[in-house]
């Protein structure tokens, strides 16, 4: 299993119906809850749309500009299935971005493919036309097909971030320490970046499940994790904790 394609297989084949990623934004009161097969489904619509609007293939690189968000795990999800390799920083093939970087991603469309997500609730598109150039994802991911499979599937040694491959990803993922096999791990971190990536990672390969909590309440966490039954969290600045 050293790559993300044979892993989620895994999970489909053993539960699809399991809760997977599950998101709270303690702000708005926002909960959203993706199935495996759920997820599955946005992975695979959001690769057609990163190959169709976007011509990426394997081997090119994807900026992933994402808060703390159920949408992160789906794009760093669909950019493994096609042996993109996710970068946070620097020059990429194409970019993905929330409402805050629009205001910087909007000048560099006319250079390189942006997709922009308002990140509502359902992945729903922004209330008003986005700029020309600017590929709105509550638009544009609806007419994919609700599978996809790579005409050039991604290998092991394919870079998945800056300086780790697939399999070097997964191997470290599953030997962590954030959370136990089949574990359900509560982190504030955002998943595509350096720091909160793991916290993706780590359940997935793992067998187990993640919830994202964004604008985290310090009151709240403690319920959040009791409803959630998550028996780990990670949040950063602190220690990862076991319940």
């Amino acid at each position: 299993m050293t790559t993300f394609a044979p892993l989620l297989d895994r999970h489909l084949r053993r539960s699809s119906g399991r809760p997977l990623v599950t998101f709270y934004d303690h702000a708005t009161g926002e909960r959203t809850e993706l199935s495996v097969a759920t997820y599955a489904n946005w992975v695979a619509k959001t690769a057609g749309l990163l190959v169709e609007e976007c011509d990426l293939s394997r081997g090119d690189r994807l900026l992933v500009a994402l808060p703390t968000h159920w949408l992160a795990p789906v794009f760093l999800g669909a950019a493994w299935t096609l042996g993109v390799q996710v970068v946070w920083d620097g020059d990429a093939e194409a970019v993905v971005c929330g409402p805050e970087g629009l205001a910087v991603w909007g000048r560099r469309a006319a250079e390189v493919p942006v997709v922009a997500t308002a990140l509502l609730p359902l992945g729903v598109r922004f209330g008003d036309p986005l700029p020309d150039g600017l590929h709105d994802f509550g638009v544009e991911v609806w007419s994919q097909p609700d599978s996809f499979v790579p005409w050039d599937p991604a290998a092991s040694d394919d870079l998945a971030v800056p300086g780790t491959t697939q399999a070097a990803l997964w191997r470290a993922a599953t030997t962590g320490s954030l959370v136990a096999d089949g574990g359900r791990l509560l982190t504030t971190a955002a998943p595509a970046s350096p720091t909160g990536l793991a916290g993706f990672t780590e359940p997935f390969a793992r067998g187990g499940s993640v919830v994202l909590v964004a604008h985290p309440d310090p009151d709240r966490l403690t319920a959040t994790c009791a409803v959630e039954r998550a028996d780990a969290r990670f949040l950063p600045g602190g220690q990862p904790t076991r319940s």
